[in-house]
C-alpha cells in the first residue's frame, strides 16, 4: 500500500496548490476590496469543482467495473494515457506561469467582480474543476496501476492537507515559497512518474487486445529480482517499473521520458520571468437581484453533479432489469430463461426443488463451462455472474444424488468471445493417475533399496557415507510428492518432524528420515540410530506393498501440483525441518522434481484448456531451477540460513511466482459434474 502513497502525495499536493493558491487569490482580492460579501460566491464554485471531481471519480469506477476483463484493460489503459496527457500540459503550464499566476488571477477577480455573482462563481468552479479532474483521472488510473485504492486515496488526502496548510499559510503571510522552484522540482519528478504511468497504460492497451506485442518481454529480470520485496514493491509502486516489461512498454517509456524531460529542462533555461501585474480591483455596487435561500445554489451545484453521475452509471452498467431469475430443481431446470445480450451477466439462480444442486452455465454442445454454483441448497437464491458472448447456452443442473437435467438452449450473437472452462472427467484424469502411479511405484521401489543401504552404512559405522547415502534417499522421497495425504500415514512415519511431540527430537514417536538426520548430524554414534534406520527401511518396504492398493482420488491430482511446492515453500525454504543437515534447497530440488513429473502427466489436459499457461510454468521452472543449481557443488548444498538475503528473496520470490502461476491449475482440471 505505502508504496503506491508518493505519487499520489506527490499530484495531490502540486494540484492542491494550485488549485488552493488561485482560491487564496480570489479570496485576497474580495477581502482587499472589502468585497466579503462575495466569498459564498468562490466558495460555491469550489464546493461545484468538488463534487464534479467526485462525480467523475464515480463514473470512472462504476462505469469500468462493469466491462468485461479485456474491456477493462483497455478503459483503464486508455485513461492512463489521457493522464499522462493532462498531467504533463499541467507541469509544462505551471512551469511557465508560476511568475505571473498571482497576476492572472488578480484580473480574472477583477474581471468576475464586475459581471456578478455567476461570474466569480463560475471563475472559482473553472479555476478548482480542471485540478480536481486531473487529480481524480490521475488518482483512478494509479489506483488500477496499484490494484488497490487505499495507498493512492492515502497519498491524495496527505498531499490536499498539505497544500491546504502552505496555501493558509501564504494567504495569511506566515511562509514564503519560491512557487517557480516549487513547480520546477515537482514538475520534474512528476514527468519520471507519467512515463511510468504511460508505460503502465501502453502495457493495459496490450492487455486489451488494442495494441500488439503483449508477450514480446524486452526485459525479464525476474529470475533475479524479487517482485516481492520491498525495494522491488516501492520502485513499482512510485515508478511502475517491473520486472518485465514489454518492448512497447519500455520504449514508450524511454520515449516519453527522454522527450518531456528535454522539453521541461530547456523551457526552464530559456523562461525569463514576466511582471505580475497588480491591479486594484474596483468595487461596483451590484444591482439588487430577487432573494433567494442562501443554500440553493451550494445544493444546486453538489446536486446536479452527483445527478449526472447516477445518470451516466446507470446508462454505462448493465440495468438491473435485465437480471433474469431462473429456477433449479430436477425438473425444470433453467425456467425462466431467456437469450441474454452479451456482456457481463447476472443470473439469480433460484432452487425450487427439494435437493441441494450443482448449477452450470454450459455450451450444450462442447460442455464448456461458462458459470457455477456449487451446493445451491432448496429454497435458496444465489447470484451467478458470467460473461456471455456470442453462441449457444443452457443451464445444467445437477441435484444430489439424482441425474442431471439440462434446460433448453438459447442463442446469443455478437459479443465476440467468452472465456470458458472445458470441464474434466474422472475419465479424463484416469490415464495421467495411471501414468503417475507408475512413477511413484517406481520410485519407491528404489526408496526400499536406498533405505536398505542407509542401513547397512549405519550398521557398519561408516557414518560419513550413511550422509551421503541419507541425502539420496531422501531427496527420492521427497520427488514423489508426498503431499496432500499421498501416502496416509506412512508419510508421519518416514518423514515427520519433532514438532509438536512432547519429547521433541526424544520422542519414541520421532522416526524417519529427520530422526536419522538429527543423529547423523548431531554427533550419535551409530548403535543409537540403528534402530531408527531399520525401522525406515521396514516403513519404506510396508508402503511400498500397500500403494498400489491405496485409493487416490483422482480430482487430488491437480491439487498435488499446486500443494507440492506451497509445503516447500512453508517448511524446506524457512529451515523448519532441517535438522541439521543443511539439504532445505536440496529438498526443494527434488519437490520441484515431483512437481515437473505432475504437470507432465498432467499436460496433455492443460494442452486443451489453458495453452498458453503452460509456457509460463516451464519459464517458471527454469528460473526456480537455475536459482537452485546454483545454491550447490556436487553433494554440497548450501543451507538456507547460510544464502544472503538477496538470494533468498529470489528464491522465495520465483518459489511464490511460480505457485501464483499453478494457482489455476487445481480450478481448470477439477471434476465437474456438468457433462
Amino acid at each position: 500500500m505505502w508504496d503506491d502513497v508518493f505519487p499520489s502525495f506527490l499530484i495531490g499536493l502540486r494540484e492542491g496548490l494550485e488549485a488552493g493558491l488561485i482560491v487564496s487569490i480570489l479570496v485576497a482580492t474580495l477581502v482587499r476590496v472589502d468585497a466579503r460579501s462575495r466569498l459564498p460566491q468562490v466558495w460555491t464554485g469550489v464546493l461545484a469543482a468538488i463534487a464534479l471531481a467526485m462525480s467523475f471519480g464515480a463514473v470512472l469506477t462504476f462505469t469500468a467495473a462493469s466491462l468485461s476483463a479485456t474491456a477493462q484493460e483497455a478503459f483503464g489503459g486508455t485513461l492512463s494515457v489521457i493522464a499522462v496527457a493532462f498531467v504533463t500540459a499541467m507541469v509544462f503550464w505551471m512551469r511557465r506561469s508560476a511568475r505571473s499566476l498571482a497576476g492572472e488571477i488578480k484580473e480574472k477577480a477583477t474581471g468576475a467582480l464586475t459581471m456578478g455573482a455567476g461570474a466569480l462563481i463560475l471563475t472559482s468552479f473553472l479555476a478548482v474543476g480542471r485540478e480536481g479532474l486531473e487529480t481524480a483521472l490521475f488518482l483512478w488510473t494509479t489506483a488500477q496501476a496499484a490494484g488497490e485504492s487505499a495507498g493512492p486515496l492515502t497519498g491524495a488526502a496527505l498531499g490536499l492537507a498539505l497544500s491546504a496548510v502552505l496555501c493558509w499559510s501564504l494567504y495569511r503571510r506566515v511562509l514564503k515559497i519560491n512557487l517557480t522552484k516549487f513547480f520546477t522540482a515537482t514538475g520534474a519528478v512528476l514527468i519520471v512518474i507519467a512515463a511510468g504511468v504511460f508505460g503502465y497504460g501502453l502495457r493495459d492497451l496490450q492487455e486489451g487486445g488494442v495494441l500488439p506485442g503483449k508477450t514480446a518481454y524486452a526485459v525479464d529480470l525476474s529470475g533475479s529480482i524479487d517482485a516481492g520485496s520491498w525495494y522491488s514493491t516501492l520502485v513499482q509502486g512510485v515508478f511502475n517499473l517491473t520486472p518485465t516489461m514489454t518492448g512497447l512498454q519500455v520504449v514508450g517509456y524511454a520515449a516519453y521520458l527522454a522527450v518531456a524531460m528535454t522539453l521541461f529542462v530547456r523551457g526552464v533555461r530559456v523562461t525569463a520571468p514576466m511582471p505580475a501585474p497588480d491591479r486594484e480591483a474596483p468595487t461596483r455596487n451590484s444591482p439588487p437581484a430577487r432573494r433567494r435561500p442562501a443554500w440553493m445554489v451550494p445544493l444546486a451545484v453538489v446536486t446536479v453533479p452527483a445527478l449526472l453521475a447516477g445518470i451516466a452509471v446507470a446508462i454505462g452498467r448493465p440495468a438491473p432489469a435485465g437480471v433474469q431469475t431462473v429456477a433449479v430443481s430436477e425438473q425444470e431446470c433453467g425456467k425462466g430463461f431467456t437469450a441474454p445480450k452479451p456482456g457481463r451477466q447476472t443470473f439469480q439462480m433460484h432452487n425450487t426443488g427439494n435437493k441441494t444442486s450443482e448449477v452450470y452455465l454450459v455450451d450444450p454442445a462442447t460442455n464448456s463451462v461458462y458459470g457455477e454454483i456449487e451446493g445451491l441448497a432448496p429454497g435458496t437464491t444465489r447470484a451467478l455472474v458470467a460473461t456471455v458472448a456470442g453462441g449457444t447456452y443452457a443451464w445444467r443442473c445437477v441435484p444430489t444424488g439424482g441425474t442431471g437435467v439440462t434446460s433448453k438452449a438459447v442463442r446469443v450473437t455478437g459479443g465476440g468471445a467468452a472465456k470458458a472452462v472445458v470441464p474434466v472427467s474422472e475419465h479424463d484424469l484416469s490415464g495421467p493417475l495411471a501414468r503417475y502411479r507408475t512413477y511413484v511405484e517406481k520410485g519407491l521401489a528404489t526408496l526400499v533399496t536406498q533405505t536398505r543401504a542407509l542401513t547397512d552404512d549405519i550398521k557398519h559405522d561408516h557414518l560419513d557415507r550413511a550422509r551421503t547415502d541419507w541425502l539420496t534417499a531422501h531427496r527420492t522421497y521427497a520427488s514423489l510428492g508426498a503431499a496432500y495425504g499421498t501416502f496416509e500415514a506412512y508419510d508421519q512415519k518416514i518423514d515427520g518432524r519433532a514438532d509438536g511431540l512432547p519429547g521433541g527430537v526424544r520422542d519414541k514417536e520421532f522416526t524417519g528420515f529427520h530422526r536419522i538426520e538429527y543423529g547423523l548430524w548431531h554427533g550419535e554414534p551409530s548403535t543409537s540410530l540403528t534402530g531408527p534406520a531399520q525401522q525406515l527401511a521396514t516403513d519404506a518396504t510396508g508402503l511400498r506393498k500397500v500403494f498400489p492398493h491405496q485409493d487416490f482420488d483422482p480430482s487430488d491430482l491437480p491439487l498435488r501440483a499446486h500443494e507440492i511446492l506451497e509445503n516447500t515453500l512453508q517448511f524446506e525454504l524457512t529451515g523448519d525441518t532441517d535438522e541439521g543437515s543443511g539439504t532445505g534447497l536440496a529438498t526443494a530440488d527434488a519437490n520441484l522434481v515431483g512437481t515437473r513429473e505432475l504437470l507432465t502427466v498432467l499436460r496433455p489436459l492443460l494442452t486443451t484448456r489453458a495453452p498458453h499457461l503452460l509456457p509460463t510454468l516451464d519459464t517458471d521452472i527454469a528460473r526456480l531451477q537455475k536459482l537452485l543449481d546454483a545454491a550447490h557443488r556436487g553433494s554440497s548444498w548450501t543451507p538456507v540460513g547460510q544464502l544472503d538475503a538477496a538470494t533468498r528473496a529470489r528464491v522465495d520470490g520465483a518459489t511464490g511466482q511460480l505457485l501464483e502461476d499453478l494457482s489455476p491449475v487445481p480450478d481448470l482440471l477439477e471434476i465437474r459434474k456438468s457433462t
